[in-house]
């Protein structure tokens, strides 16, 4: 963590936000081809009437017509980004923004938090839901969002509950809601015209009057599949190492790397939150069961983040949580402790 450095980092996000704009309407306009394929396999769009090859030089041809298509898409597809990706993530999660009034000392950690940083306050968004996790969003400034679900709340106590604010809010000056946002947008728009794709094979009947449009359907198949694999490498070019980096960014921020080590093993194996795959990247944690879950897995599993906070940050481990010994926060109500947990917040 610490020879990669912040500046690098946020750097890297830069580069990454601005290939995935880039990469969008290129790869919009190669999961177009691909439908155009299939549609004149399946009789939908003219064929050439001869070879394989002049039924795909004539899809070519057509591509005069869908790259500005693409453009403009993606252009259209950008601005409903920019303005509304808060209201799309909030109906895809279910969180609502809340006021100081309703939360106060939810609300007073965070804002006390950025303005050791010199920055403005981010919307503090409440999911209601008995899941362990929390995230954060948006694309610019005076539009960044920390959502946290009740059941963080109801399991975290103070310091826990500030360690995961400051893992956020360091993914926020880091600018990873940035591109994780363009990317859960960008990305899921890619996912879901290849999945229509796919899905139009056995709903679709037609193509008996081109000779080509077996051949045709496959190749055009074989192209959306590049594009619904384009969005699983967009995942996957998000490096996990945004997630160190954050953990380290609380231990900065609190001084106090055992609340931040607690918070992750009580969140582990309880962080299930209902969300599309492209959303939950953005989540505190994601953790995936089996080798291929594993394999295109968005982050570190919580061992190795401890394990990176005990080495790097000199944190001490507590041990798996059995959700007895610790306190709760929520809205300041403490719960019974035993001598060993810290002082609820209150």
């Amino acid at each position: 963590m610490g020879a990669v450095g912040l500046q690098t980092h946020i750097w890297a996000n830069n580069t990454r936000s601005t290939l995935l704009l880039i990469g969008f309407p290129v790869m919009l306009t190669v999961v177009l081809f691909g439908l155009e394929l299939v549609l004149m396999g399946f009789g939908f769009l003219p064929n050439s009437g001869g070879t394989l090859g002049d039924d795909i030089g004539l899809a070519v041809a057509m591509l005069a017509g869908t790259i500005p298509l693409a453009v403009v898409a993606a252009l259209i597809w950008f601005a409903i980004a920019w303005f509304a990706n808060q209201a799309l993530i909030d109906v895809m999660t279910g969180a609502r923004p809340v006021t100081r009034a309703e939360e106060p000392e939810l609300y007073n950690l965070l804002e006390n938090l950025a303005i050791s940083r010199g920055l403005r306050t981010p919307t503090l968004r409440i999911i209601e839901s008995d899941s362990l996790n929390a995230f954060a969003s948006g694309i610019r400034e005076g539009h960044y969002s920390v959502s946290v679900t009740r059941g963080l709340m109801a399991a975290l106590d103070r310091d826990e509950m500030e360690a995961v604010l400051a893992h956020e809010l360091t993914h926020v000056i880091n600018k990873d809601v940035r591109t994780m946002v363009i990317a859960s947008i960008f990305a899921g728009i890619i996912s879901v015209i290849c999945q229509l794709v796919f899905r139009g094979l056995f709903y679709v009947r037609g193509g008996k009057d081109n000779k080509n449009a077996g051949p045709l359907i496959l190749i055009g198949f074989a192209i959306a599949a590049v594009g619904y694999v384009f969005a699983i490498v967009i995942r996957l070019m998000l490096s996990r190492t945004r997630e160190y980096v954050a953990d380290a960014g609380a231990v900065e921020l609190t001084k106090n790397p055992d609340s931040m080590i607690s918070a992750l093993r009580k969140v582990s194996g309880r962080s299930k939150l209902e969300a599309p795959d492209d959303v939950q990247g953005m989540f505190l944690d994601n953790e995936r069961a089996g080798f291929t879950d594993a394999l295109f897995a968005t982050h570190p599993s919580i061992d190795k983040r401890i394990a990176a906070l005990i080495r790097f940050g000199g944190g001490r481990d507590p041990g798996p949580w059995d959700g007895i010994e610790a306190p709760a926060y929520a809205s300041g109500t403490a719960v019974p402790q035993t001598a060993s947990t810290a002082v609820p917040y209150t």
